[in-house]
Protein backbone atom coordinates (compact mmCIF):
# COMPACT_ATOMS: atom_id res chain seq x y z
CA UNK A 1 0.00 0.00 0.00
CA UNK A 2 1.20 3.09 -0.91
CA UNK A 3 2.42 6.06 1.36
CA UNK A 4 -0.58 8.10 0.39
CA UNK A 5 -2.73 5.40 0.96
CA UNK A 6 -1.58 4.60 4.73
CA UNK A 7 -1.34 8.67 5.38
CA UNK A 8 -5.31 8.79 4.52
CA UNK A 9 -6.47 5.37 6.60
CA UNK A 10 -4.35 7.56 9.33
CA UNK A 11 -6.66 10.22 9.38
CA UNK A 12 -9.86 8.21 8.80
CA UNK A 13 -8.90 6.73 12.01
CA UNK A 14 -8.25 9.78 14.09
CA UNK A 15 -11.20 11.12 12.50
CA UNK A 16 -13.40 8.11 13.76
CA UNK A 17 -11.70 7.72 17.11
CA UNK A 18 -11.79 12.21 18.02
CA UNK A 19 -15.44 11.36 16.80
CA UNK A 20 -16.26 8.48 19.34
CA UNK A 21 -14.17 9.54 22.29
CA UNK A 22 -14.01 13.44 22.30
CA UNK A 23 -16.62 16.45 21.91
CA UNK A 24 -14.76 18.51 19.49
CA UNK A 25 -17.72 19.42 16.81
CA UNK A 26 -17.67 17.01 14.09
CA UNK A 27 -17.63 19.64 11.50
CA UNK A 28 -14.17 21.18 13.22
CA UNK A 29 -12.76 17.82 12.84
CA UNK A 30 -13.80 16.99 9.17
CA UNK A 31 -12.82 20.61 7.79
CA UNK A 32 -9.50 19.69 9.89
CA UNK A 33 -9.40 16.53 7.95
CA UNK A 34 -10.27 18.07 4.37
CA UNK A 35 -7.20 21.09 5.39
CA UNK A 36 -4.82 17.83 6.21
CA UNK A 37 -5.39 16.33 2.64
CA UNK A 38 -4.88 19.20 0.71
CA UNK A 39 -1.93 20.31 2.86
CA UNK A 40 -0.63 17.07 2.15
CA UNK A 41 -0.86 16.58 -1.05
CA UNK A 42 -2.90 13.85 -0.93
CA UNK A 43 -6.02 15.81 -2.86
CA UNK A 44 -5.73 18.77 -4.98
CA UNK A 45 -8.25 21.49 -3.99
CA UNK A 46 -10.95 20.73 -6.78
CA UNK A 47 -11.19 17.03 -5.81
CA UNK A 48 -11.05 18.26 -1.42
CA UNK A 49 -13.89 20.25 -2.41
CA UNK A 50 -16.15 18.16 -4.71
CA UNK A 51 -18.43 17.68 -1.86
CA UNK A 52 -19.86 21.25 -1.63
CA UNK A 53 -20.79 21.38 -5.33
CA UNK A 54 -22.59 17.71 -5.02
CA UNK A 55 -26.65 17.98 -6.09
CA UNK A 56 -27.52 15.98 -3.18
CA UNK A 57 -25.63 18.30 -0.63
CA UNK A 58 -27.45 21.16 -2.30
CA UNK A 59 -30.63 19.15 -2.18
CA UNK A 60 -30.64 18.72 1.65
CA UNK A 61 -29.80 22.09 2.33
CA UNK A 62 -32.98 23.01 0.20
CA UNK A 63 -35.48 20.46 1.78
CA UNK A 64 -34.52 22.15 5.07
CA UNK A 65 -36.66 25.15 3.09
CA UNK A 66 -39.27 23.33 2.71
CA UNK A 67 -39.67 21.10 5.88
CA UNK A 68 -39.26 25.04 7.89
CA UNK A 69 -42.02 25.42 6.17
CA UNK A 70 -44.42 22.55 7.06
CA UNK A 71 -43.15 23.48 10.49
CA UNK A 72 -44.33 27.38 10.56
CA UNK A 73 -47.65 26.44 9.02
CA UNK A 74 -48.54 23.92 11.78
CA UNK A 75 -48.70 21.37 9.59
CA UNK A 76 -47.25 18.04 11.12
CA UNK A 77 -49.86 19.20 14.54
CA UNK A 78 -52.68 19.31 11.38
CA UNK A 79 -52.31 16.40 10.73
CA UNK A 80 -51.75 14.47 13.90
CA UNK A 81 -54.48 15.81 15.35
CA UNK A 82 -56.39 14.07 12.85
CA UNK A 83 -54.37 10.39 12.94
CA UNK A 84 -53.03 10.42 16.66
CA UNK A 85 -56.86 9.77 18.12
CA UNK A 86 -57.61 8.48 21.22
CA UNK A 87 -56.45 4.92 22.11
CA UNK A 88 -57.00 2.90 25.03
CA UNK A 89 -53.37 0.83 25.20
CA UNK A 90 -50.04 1.32 24.60
CA UNK A 91 -49.96 -1.05 21.47
CA UNK A 92 -52.95 1.36 20.11
CA UNK A 93 -50.96 4.34 20.90
CA UNK A 94 -48.30 2.70 19.20
CA UNK A 95 -49.95 1.89 15.84
CA UNK A 96 -51.38 5.03 15.88
CA UNK A 97 -47.97 6.65 16.24
CA UNK A 98 -45.70 4.83 14.07
CA UNK A 99 -47.25 4.30 11.05
CA UNK A 100 -48.09 8.09 10.09
CA UNK A 101 -44.87 9.08 11.67
CA UNK A 102 -42.77 6.77 9.36
CA UNK A 103 -45.04 7.78 6.25
CA UNK A 104 -44.39 11.57 6.82
CA UNK A 105 -40.71 10.39 7.01
CA UNK A 106 -40.48 9.37 4.17
CA UNK A 107 -40.72 12.79 2.56
CA UNK A 108 -39.59 14.85 5.42
CA UNK A 109 -36.41 14.70 7.02
CA UNK A 110 -35.98 12.31 10.08
CA UNK A 111 -34.77 15.36 12.19
CA UNK A 112 -37.50 17.64 11.44
CA UNK A 113 -40.24 14.99 12.12
CA UNK A 114 -38.91 13.82 15.57
CA UNK A 115 -38.85 17.77 16.49
CA UNK A 116 -41.71 18.28 15.44
CA UNK A 117 -44.02 15.11 16.95
CA UNK A 118 -41.53 15.59 20.10
CA UNK A 119 -43.89 17.58 21.96
CA UNK A 120 -46.80 16.47 20.37
CA UNK A 121 -46.27 13.08 21.63
CA UNK A 122 -45.54 14.13 25.15
CA UNK A 123 -48.55 15.98 25.70
CA UNK A 124 -50.41 13.01 24.21
CA UNK A 125 -48.81 10.52 26.19
CA UNK A 126 -49.81 12.55 29.24
CA UNK A 127 -53.41 12.80 28.21
CA UNK A 128 -53.24 9.08 27.47
CA UNK A 129 -51.56 8.25 30.61
CA UNK A 130 -49.01 6.10 28.58
CA UNK A 131 -45.49 6.45 30.01
CA UNK A 132 -43.33 8.65 27.50
CA UNK A 133 -40.68 5.94 27.69
CA UNK A 134 -43.03 3.51 25.77
CA UNK A 135 -43.16 5.80 22.53
CA UNK A 136 -40.21 8.05 22.07
CA UNK A 137 -37.63 5.62 21.31
CA UNK A 138 -40.14 3.95 18.80
CA UNK A 139 -40.96 7.45 17.59
CA UNK A 140 -37.18 7.69 16.80
CA UNK A 141 -36.72 4.22 15.07
CA UNK A 142 -40.29 4.51 12.95
CA UNK A 143 -38.89 7.97 11.27
CA UNK A 144 -35.03 5.87 10.54
CA UNK A 145 -37.11 3.23 9.08
CA UNK A 146 -39.55 5.16 7.15
CA UNK A 147 -36.53 7.52 5.66
CA UNK A 148 -35.21 4.22 4.16
CA UNK A 149 -39.08 4.12 1.99
CA UNK A 150 -37.62 7.11 -0.19
CA UNK A 151 -34.61 9.03 -1.88
CA UNK A 152 -35.26 12.50 0.08
CA UNK A 153 -36.22 10.52 3.31
CA UNK A 154 -33.01 10.51 4.90
CA UNK A 155 -30.04 12.76 4.21
CA UNK A 156 -27.63 9.71 4.10
CA UNK A 157 -29.81 8.45 0.92
CA UNK A 158 -28.92 11.98 -0.98
CA UNK A 159 -25.37 11.88 0.23
CA UNK A 160 -24.98 8.49 -1.73
CA UNK A 161 -27.16 9.13 -4.64
CA UNK A 162 -25.03 12.57 -4.98
CA UNK A 163 -21.82 10.36 -5.04
CA UNK A 164 -23.96 7.59 -7.17
CA UNK A 165 -24.47 10.33 -9.96
CA UNK A 166 -20.71 12.17 -9.89
CA UNK A 167 -18.75 8.32 -9.66
CA UNK A 168 -21.12 6.87 -12.05
CA UNK A 169 -23.55 8.44 -13.96
CA UNK A 170 -26.21 6.82 -12.43
CA UNK A 171 -29.38 8.26 -10.33
CA UNK A 172 -31.94 6.85 -8.32
CA UNK A 173 -35.72 7.45 -8.81
CA UNK A 174 -37.47 8.94 -6.15
CA UNK A 175 -39.13 5.77 -5.18
CA UNK A 176 -36.78 3.12 -6.20
CA UNK A 177 -35.72 2.31 -2.63
CA UNK A 178 -39.26 1.55 -1.79
CA UNK A 179 -39.07 -2.14 -3.43
CA UNK A 180 -36.54 -2.54 0.02
CA UNK A 181 -37.90 0.26 2.14
CA UNK A 182 -41.59 -0.26 2.79
CA UNK A 183 -40.91 -4.24 3.84
CA UNK A 184 -38.51 -2.70 6.72
CA UNK A 185 -40.57 -0.31 7.81
CA UNK A 186 -43.90 -2.65 8.03
CA UNK A 187 -41.72 -5.42 9.34
CA UNK A 188 -39.81 -3.28 11.69
CA UNK A 189 -43.07 -1.07 12.95
CA UNK A 190 -44.66 -4.77 13.17
CA UNK A 191 -41.56 -5.82 15.39
CA UNK A 192 -42.31 -2.48 17.94
CA UNK A 193 -45.88 -3.00 17.83
CA UNK A 194 -45.53 -6.41 19.71
CA UNK A 195 -42.41 -6.22 21.43
CA UNK A 196 -41.55 -2.68 22.39
CA UNK A 197 -43.87 -2.27 25.25
CA UNK A 198 -42.21 -5.40 27.01
CA UNK A 199 -38.61 -4.13 26.31
CA UNK A 200 -38.75 -0.40 26.87
CA UNK A 201 -39.39 0.66 30.69
CA UNK A 202 -41.89 2.33 32.75
CA UNK A 203 -40.39 6.23 32.75
CA UNK A 204 -42.26 9.32 32.73
CA UNK A 205 -41.08 11.90 31.10
CA UNK A 206 -38.81 15.19 32.25
CA UNK A 207 -41.77 17.38 33.44
CA UNK A 208 -41.16 20.85 35.79
CA UNK A 209 -42.64 20.90 38.57
CA UNK A 210 -44.82 23.88 38.82
CA UNK A 211 -43.41 25.02 42.68
CA UNK A 212 -39.76 25.10 41.19
CA UNK A 213 -40.76 27.81 38.15
CA UNK A 214 -41.89 31.13 38.10
CA UNK A 215 -45.87 30.50 38.05
CA UNK A 216 -48.48 32.16 35.20
CA UNK A 217 -51.98 32.70 34.89
CA UNK A 218 -52.64 32.36 30.87
CA UNK A 219 -55.92 33.26 29.85
CA UNK A 220 -57.10 32.00 25.88
CA UNK A 221 -60.42 32.20 23.93
CA UNK A 222 -62.44 29.16 22.17
CA UNK A 223 -62.42 30.64 18.55
CA UNK A 224 -66.13 30.65 17.13
CA UNK A 225 -65.21 29.28 14.38
CA UNK A 226 -62.39 26.73 14.97
CA UNK A 227 -62.32 23.00 15.62
CA UNK A 228 -62.56 22.92 19.65
CA UNK A 229 -66.60 23.69 19.68
CA UNK A 230 -68.22 20.84 21.01
CA UNK A 231 -65.52 18.63 22.42
CA UNK A 232 -64.73 17.96 25.68
CA UNK A 233 -61.74 19.19 27.86
CA UNK A 234 -60.29 15.62 27.58
CA UNK A 235 -61.01 15.14 23.90
CA UNK A 236 -59.27 18.72 23.19
CA UNK A 237 -56.01 17.44 25.14
CA UNK A 238 -56.38 20.74 27.79
CA UNK A 239 -56.48 17.80 30.33
CA UNK A 240 -52.72 17.09 30.60
CA UNK A 241 -50.79 19.70 29.52
CA UNK A 242 -46.68 19.26 30.13
CA UNK A 243 -46.27 22.68 32.20
CA UNK A 244 -49.77 23.86 33.05
CA UNK A 245 -53.63 23.18 34.51
CA UNK A 246 -56.73 24.61 33.43
CA UNK A 247 -57.98 26.31 36.79
CA UNK A 248 -61.66 27.62 35.77
CA UNK A 249 -63.39 28.75 32.64
CA UNK A 250 -65.61 31.57 32.01
CA UNK A 251 -68.60 31.18 30.05
CA UNK A 252 -70.75 34.64 29.73
CA UNK A 253 -69.59 35.70 32.93
CA UNK A 254 -70.36 32.71 34.73
CA UNK A 255 -67.32 31.40 36.34
CA UNK A 256 -67.06 27.64 36.73
CA UNK A 257 -64.54 26.47 38.53
CA UNK A 258 -63.09 22.79 39.25
CA UNK A 259 -63.24 21.76 35.70
CA UNK A 260 -64.92 18.54 34.86
CA UNK A 261 -62.49 16.76 31.85
CA UNK A 262 -65.90 15.64 30.43
CA UNK A 263 -67.14 19.49 30.35
CA UNK A 264 -68.06 20.62 26.67
CA UNK A 265 -66.27 23.79 25.22
CA UNK A 266 -68.31 26.39 23.68
CA UNK A 267 -67.61 29.11 21.66
CA UNK A 268 -66.36 32.47 23.56
CA UNK A 269 -65.04 30.37 26.45
CA UNK A 270 -62.34 32.26 28.45
CA UNK A 271 -60.12 29.15 29.62
CA UNK A 272 -57.56 30.48 32.62
CA UNK A 273 -54.63 28.01 33.04
CA UNK A 274 -52.06 27.96 35.82
CA UNK A 275 -48.86 27.02 35.11
CA UNK A 276 -44.69 27.49 34.10
CA UNK A 277 -44.24 29.90 31.23
CA UNK A 278 -43.87 27.04 28.61
CA UNK A 279 -48.16 26.27 29.52
CA UNK A 280 -48.30 29.47 27.17
CA UNK A 281 -46.36 27.90 24.21
CA UNK A 282 -48.11 24.81 24.35
CA UNK A 283 -51.58 26.69 24.18
CA UNK A 284 -50.17 28.06 21.03
CA UNK A 285 -49.98 24.94 19.36
CA UNK A 286 -53.44 23.93 19.81
CA UNK A 287 -55.78 24.89 17.07
CA UNK A 288 -59.00 26.82 18.14
CA UNK A 289 -57.57 29.08 20.69
CA UNK A 290 -56.43 32.19 21.40
CA UNK A 291 -55.00 34.73 23.74
CA UNK A 292 -58.17 36.08 25.27
CA UNK A 293 -56.28 39.78 25.81
CA UNK A 294 -58.26 42.10 23.05
CA UNK A 295 -54.83 43.99 22.73
CA UNK A 296 -52.88 41.23 21.38
CA UNK A 297 -55.07 41.70 17.97
CA UNK A 298 -53.74 45.53 18.54
CA UNK A 299 -50.22 44.75 18.29
CA UNK A 300 -49.17 45.66 14.59
CA UNK A 301 -47.66 42.46 14.35
CA UNK A 302 -47.87 39.06 12.00
CA UNK A 303 -48.79 36.29 13.66
CA UNK A 304 -45.57 34.54 12.46
CA UNK A 305 -43.84 37.48 13.52
CA UNK A 306 -44.73 37.38 17.05
CA UNK A 307 -42.83 35.12 19.94
CA UNK A 308 -42.95 34.92 24.04
CA UNK A 309 -40.61 36.78 25.87
CA UNK A 310 -40.18 37.09 29.67
CA UNK A 311 -38.69 40.38 31.15
CA UNK A 312 -37.80 41.64 34.77
CA UNK A 313 -38.58 44.95 35.48
CA UNK A 314 -35.39 47.23 36.72
CA UNK A 315 -35.52 50.13 39.52
CA UNK A 316 -35.73 52.16 36.08
CA UNK A 317 -38.41 51.25 34.47
CA UNK A 318 -40.99 54.09 33.94
CA UNK A 319 -44.03 53.03 34.94
CA UNK A 320 -43.04 51.36 38.94
CA UNK A 321 -46.13 51.69 40.75
CA UNK A 322 -48.56 51.96 38.42
CA UNK A 323 -51.25 49.98 37.42
CA UNK A 324 -51.07 47.86 34.14
CA UNK A 325 -53.65 49.78 32.46
CA UNK A 326 -51.84 53.14 33.35
CA UNK A 327 -48.50 52.17 32.27
CA UNK A 328 -49.90 51.70 28.54
CA UNK A 329 -46.66 49.09 28.30
CA UNK A 330 -48.12 47.93 24.77
CA UNK A 331 -48.25 51.13 22.82
CA UNK A 332 -45.03 52.11 24.17
CA UNK A 333 -43.05 48.57 23.96
CA UNK A 334 -45.34 47.06 20.71
CA UNK A 335 -45.62 44.11 23.16
CA UNK A 336 -48.67 43.07 25.49
CA UNK A 337 -48.86 41.38 29.15
CA UNK A 338 -50.02 38.01 28.84
CA UNK A 339 -49.10 37.90 32.97
CA UNK A 340 -47.40 38.96 35.81
CA UNK A 341 -44.82 36.75 38.33
CA UNK A 342 -43.93 38.16 41.84
CA UNK A 343 -41.39 35.96 43.67
CA UNK A 344 -42.32 33.10 41.66
CA UNK A 345 -45.63 33.34 42.33
CA UNK A 346 -48.69 34.54 39.95
CA UNK A 347 -50.45 37.48 40.98
CA UNK A 348 -54.07 37.03 41.01
CA UNK A 349 -56.41 39.40 39.90
CA UNK A 350 -58.02 41.34 37.12
CA UNK A 351 -54.33 42.12 35.07
CA UNK A 352 -55.13 45.38 33.97
CA UNK A 353 -55.39 46.41 37.92
CA UNK A 354 -52.22 44.58 38.85
CA UNK A 355 -49.35 47.04 40.40
CA UNK A 356 -46.02 47.09 38.70
CA UNK A 357 -43.30 46.85 40.94
CA UNK A 358 -39.69 46.00 40.49
CA UNK A 359 -38.47 42.83 40.09
CA UNK A 360 -41.71 41.88 38.96
CA UNK A 361 -41.49 39.14 36.52
CA UNK A 362 -43.33 39.85 33.11
CA UNK A 363 -44.61 37.08 30.17
CA UNK A 364 -44.85 39.16 27.38
CA UNK A 365 -46.18 38.34 23.64
CA UNK A 366 -43.55 40.89 21.69
CA UNK A 367 -41.75 40.86 18.02
CA UNK A 368 -38.99 38.69 17.63
CA UNK A 369 -36.42 42.19 17.05
CA UNK A 370 -37.67 42.90 21.31
CA UNK A 371 -35.44 41.04 22.66
CA UNK A 372 -32.17 42.35 20.99
CA UNK A 373 -33.73 45.90 21.01
CA UNK A 374 -34.29 46.00 24.73
CA UNK A 375 -31.91 43.46 25.78
CA UNK A 376 -29.66 46.49 27.11
CA UNK A 377 -31.82 49.34 27.65
CA UNK A 378 -32.27 49.42 32.00
CA UNK A 379 -35.94 49.25 31.80
CA UNK A 380 -35.53 45.64 32.20
CA UNK A 381 -32.94 43.51 34.61
CA UNK A 382 -33.46 40.60 32.43
CA UNK A 383 -34.72 39.89 28.73
CA UNK A 384 -35.10 36.27 27.25
CA UNK A 385 -37.26 34.69 24.53
CA UNK A 386 -38.84 31.76 25.51
CA UNK A 387 -37.77 29.10 22.38
CA UNK A 388 -40.03 28.22 19.30
CA UNK A 389 -42.54 30.16 20.99
CA UNK A 390 -44.16 31.45 18.16
CA UNK A 391 -47.60 30.38 16.92
CA UNK A 392 -48.04 28.40 13.89
CA UNK A 393 -50.34 29.78 11.71
CA UNK A 394 -52.49 26.86 10.74
CA UNK A 395 -54.45 28.24 7.71
CA UNK A 396 -51.40 27.91 5.86
CA UNK A 397 -51.19 24.15 6.87
CA UNK A 398 -53.27 22.48 3.99
CA UNK A 399 -50.89 24.72 1.57
CA UNK A 400 -47.80 23.24 2.90
CA UNK A 401 -48.61 20.19 2.92
CA UNK A 402 -50.14 20.92 -1.09
CA UNK A 403 -46.46 21.92 -1.81
CA UNK A 404 -45.12 19.14 -0.38
CA UNK A 405 -47.25 16.97 -2.58
CA UNK A 406 -46.55 18.65 -5.70
CA UNK A 407 -42.69 18.40 -5.30
CA UNK A 408 -42.79 14.54 -4.56
CA UNK A 409 -45.27 14.61 -7.74
CA UNK A 410 -42.68 16.67 -9.95
CA UNK A 411 -40.24 14.08 -8.81
CA UNK A 412 -41.85 11.54 -9.07
CA UNK A 413 -43.07 10.97 -12.54
CA UNK A 414 -39.88 12.72 -14.06
CA UNK A 415 -41.04 16.21 -15.06
CA UNK A 416 -38.00 17.40 -12.86
CA UNK A 417 -34.72 16.54 -11.20
CA UNK A 418 -35.65 15.96 -7.64
CA UNK A 419 -33.08 19.26 -6.80
CA UNK A 420 -35.29 21.08 -9.10
CA UNK A 421 -38.27 20.15 -7.55
CA UNK A 422 -36.70 21.00 -4.06
CA UNK A 423 -35.69 24.49 -5.58
CA UNK A 424 -39.40 25.05 -6.80
CA UNK A 425 -40.66 24.00 -3.56
CA UNK A 426 -38.55 25.98 -1.48
CA UNK A 427 -39.30 28.69 -3.25
CA UNK A 428 -43.51 28.34 -3.19
CA UNK A 429 -42.99 28.08 0.59
CA UNK A 430 -41.40 31.63 0.94
CA UNK A 431 -43.52 33.37 -2.05
CA UNK A 432 -46.93 32.04 -0.42
CA UNK A 433 -44.95 33.32 2.99
CA UNK A 434 -45.82 29.61 4.91
CA UNK A 435 -42.58 30.63 6.13
CA UNK A 436 -40.22 34.20 6.01
CA UNK A 437 -36.86 34.09 4.29
CA UNK A 438 -35.27 35.39 7.59
CA UNK A 439 -36.79 32.45 9.49
CA UNK A 440 -35.85 30.15 6.77
CA UNK A 441 -32.29 30.90 7.03
CA UNK A 442 -32.01 30.06 10.59
CA UNK A 443 -33.38 26.36 10.12
CA UNK A 444 -30.54 25.73 7.19
CA UNK A 445 -28.49 23.79 9.35
CA UNK A 446 -24.82 24.84 8.11
CA UNK A 447 -22.89 22.81 10.03
CA UNK A 448 -24.65 19.40 9.05
CA UNK A 449 -23.97 20.63 5.35
CA UNK A 450 -20.68 21.44 6.22
CA UNK A 451 -19.89 17.71 7.66
CA UNK A 452 -21.63 16.30 4.62
CA UNK A 453 -19.67 18.23 2.36
CA UNK A 454 -16.54 17.70 3.78
CA UNK A 455 -17.09 14.24 4.35
CA UNK A 456 -16.69 13.63 0.45
CA UNK A 457 -13.31 14.69 0.95
CA UNK A 458 -12.22 11.77 2.94
CA UNK A 459 -14.25 9.40 0.29
CA UNK A 460 -12.19 10.80 -2.52
CA UNK A 461 -8.93 10.26 -0.63
CA UNK A 462 -9.61 6.56 0.16
CA UNK A 463 -10.56 6.36 -3.51
CA UNK A 464 -8.08 7.82 -5.48
CA UNK A 465 -4.76 6.77 -3.14
CA UNK A 466 -6.58 3.15 -3.38
CA UNK A 467 -7.09 2.74 0.60
CA UNK A 468 -10.66 1.67 -0.31
CA UNK A 469 -9.51 -1.22 -2.62
CA UNK A 470 -6.77 -2.35 0.46
CA UNK A 471 -9.72 -2.68 2.65
CA UNK A 472 -11.73 -4.28 0.49
CA UNK A 473 -8.91 -7.15 -1.06
CA UNK A 474 -9.03 -7.26 3.74
CA UNK A 475 -12.70 -8.10 3.00
CA UNK A 476 -12.36 -10.19 0.63
CA UNK A 477 -10.43 -13.85 1.41
CA UNK A 478 -11.22 -14.96 -1.84
CA UNK A 479 -11.98 -14.05 -5.71
CA UNK A 480 -14.57 -17.31 -4.95
CA UNK A 481 -16.18 -15.44 -2.21
CA UNK A 482 -20.40 -15.62 -2.49
CA UNK A 483 -21.62 -12.16 -3.09
CA UNK A 484 -24.37 -12.49 -0.91
CA UNK A 485 -21.34 -13.39 2.22
CA UNK A 486 -20.18 -10.18 1.15
CA UNK A 487 -23.00 -8.12 0.74
CA UNK A 488 -23.81 -9.28 4.67
CA UNK A 489 -19.94 -7.49 5.41
CA UNK A 490 -20.60 -4.38 3.74
CA UNK A 491 -23.42 -4.39 5.85
CA UNK A 492 -22.11 -5.20 8.97
CA UNK A 493 -19.16 -2.83 8.41
CA UNK A 494 -21.39 0.55 7.77
CA UNK A 495 -23.62 -0.62 10.66
CA UNK A 496 -20.62 -0.84 12.97
CA UNK A 497 -18.96 2.67 11.79
CA UNK A 498 -22.65 3.87 12.14
CA UNK A 499 -22.94 3.33 15.52
CA UNK A 500 -20.21 5.19 16.48
CA UNK A 501 -19.98 8.12 14.24
CA UNK A 502 -22.41 9.85 12.39
CA UNK A 503 -24.36 8.08 9.40
CA UNK A 504 -23.48 10.54 6.44
CA UNK A 505 -19.86 10.05 7.66
CA UNK A 506 -20.39 6.30 7.61
CA UNK A 507 -22.24 6.50 4.59
CA UNK A 508 -19.13 8.56 2.44
CA UNK A 509 -16.63 6.22 3.98
CA UNK A 510 -18.21 3.20 3.05
CA UNK A 511 -19.30 4.17 0.01
CA UNK A 512 -15.65 3.50 -2.09
CA UNK A 513 -15.19 0.40 -0.10
CA UNK A 514 -18.63 -1.07 -1.45
CA UNK A 515 -17.76 0.26 -5.09
CA UNK A 516 -14.26 -1.36 -4.35
CA UNK A 517 -15.96 -5.17 -3.28
CA UNK A 518 -18.24 -5.01 -6.11
CA UNK A 519 -15.14 -4.25 -8.54
CA UNK A 520 -13.02 -7.09 -7.25
CA UNK A 521 -15.70 -10.07 -7.24
CA UNK A 522 -16.75 -8.72 -10.59
CA UNK A 523 -20.21 -8.10 -10.04
CA UNK A 524 -22.46 -5.21 -10.08
CA UNK A 525 -22.14 -2.66 -7.65
CA UNK A 526 -25.51 -1.81 -7.66
CA UNK A 527 -26.57 -4.04 -4.87
CA UNK A 528 -23.27 -2.69 -2.68
CA UNK A 529 -24.34 0.79 -2.63
CA UNK A 530 -27.40 0.39 -2.30
CA UNK A 531 -26.70 -2.08 1.18
CA UNK A 532 -24.33 0.54 2.12
CA UNK A 533 -27.32 3.66 1.98
CA UNK A 534 -29.62 1.49 4.34
CA UNK A 535 -27.09 0.22 6.58
CA UNK A 536 -25.59 4.10 7.45
CA UNK A 537 -29.06 4.73 8.06
CA UNK A 538 -29.60 1.54 10.87
CA UNK A 539 -28.60 3.02 13.81
CA UNK A 540 -30.64 1.65 16.79
CA UNK A 541 -27.98 0.02 19.26
CA UNK A 542 -27.01 3.41 20.39
CA UNK A 543 -27.74 7.08 20.97
CA UNK A 544 -24.62 8.35 19.08
CA UNK A 545 -25.05 7.06 15.26
CA UNK A 546 -28.47 9.06 14.76
CA UNK A 547 -29.24 12.35 15.71
CA UNK A 548 -33.22 11.84 16.43
CA UNK A 549 -32.35 8.75 18.70
CA UNK A 550 -29.99 11.70 20.89
CA UNK A 551 -32.98 13.60 20.59
CA UNK A 552 -35.32 11.40 22.44
CA UNK A 553 -32.75 10.13 24.97
CA UNK A 554 -33.22 13.21 27.76
CA UNK A 555 -37.11 13.29 27.57
CA UNK A 556 -37.59 9.46 27.57
CA UNK A 557 -35.11 9.48 30.39
CA UNK A 558 -33.33 6.31 28.09
CA UNK A 559 -30.42 4.56 29.66
CA UNK A 560 -27.96 3.15 27.00
CA UNK A 561 -28.92 -0.57 27.57
CA UNK A 562 -33.02 0.62 26.97
CA UNK A 563 -31.45 1.15 23.25
CA UNK A 564 -29.69 -1.67 23.62
CA UNK A 565 -32.51 -4.08 24.11
CA UNK A 566 -34.92 -2.91 21.76
CA UNK A 567 -32.15 -2.02 19.04
CA UNK A 568 -30.20 -5.29 18.97
CA UNK A 569 -33.30 -7.16 17.53
CA UNK A 570 -34.32 -4.79 15.46
CA UNK A 571 -31.06 -3.74 14.09
CA UNK A 572 -30.50 -7.88 13.63
CA UNK A 573 -34.02 -8.26 11.70
CA UNK A 574 -33.37 -4.78 9.54
CA UNK A 575 -30.11 -6.73 7.87
CA UNK A 576 -31.44 -9.90 7.03
CA UNK A 577 -34.07 -8.07 5.58
CA UNK A 578 -32.57 -5.75 3.55
CA UNK A 579 -29.59 -8.44 2.85
CA UNK A 580 -31.84 -10.90 1.61
CA UNK A 581 -34.43 -8.57 -0.68
CA UNK A 582 -31.73 -5.99 -2.35
CA UNK A 583 -30.55 -8.92 -4.57
CA UNK A 584 -33.42 -9.12 -6.00
CA UNK A 585 -34.35 -5.91 -7.07
CA UNK A 586 -30.67 -4.81 -8.13
CA UNK A 587 -29.09 -7.91 -9.48
CA UNK A 588 -25.44 -8.97 -8.92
Amino acid sequence: MELNAVLTLLVVFFVLLSLAVTRVPTDLLLMAALSFLVIGGILTPSEALAGFANPGVITIGTLYVVAAGLKETGAVQWVASRLLGQPQSVRGAQVRMLLPTGVLSAFMNNTTVVAMFLPVIQDWSQRLQIPVSKLLLPLSYATILGGTCTLIGTSTNLVIDGLLQSKTGTHLGLFELAWVGVPLMLVGVGFMVLFADKLLPNRGGVKEQLELVREYGVEVEVEATGPLVGKTISQAGLRHLTYGYLAEIDRQGRLITAVEPDRTLQAGDKLYFIGAPECATELRRIQGLKPASGSIHKLELANHQRCLVEVVLGEEFSALNKTVRESRFRTRFNAVILSISRNGNRIPGKLGDITLRVGDTLLLEASHQFVEQYRFRRDFLLVSALNDSSPPDFRKAPLALGILLLMVLVSAFGMLHLMEAAFLAAGAMLVTRCITASKARRYIDLPVLVVIAASFSLGNAMTLTGAAAGIAELLIVSDQMDPWVALALVYLMTVAFTEVITNNAAAVLMFPIAMAVSEQLGVSYLPFVIVTMFAASASFITPLGYQTNMMVYGPGRYKLWDYVKLGVPLSLISGVVVVLVVPFVWVF
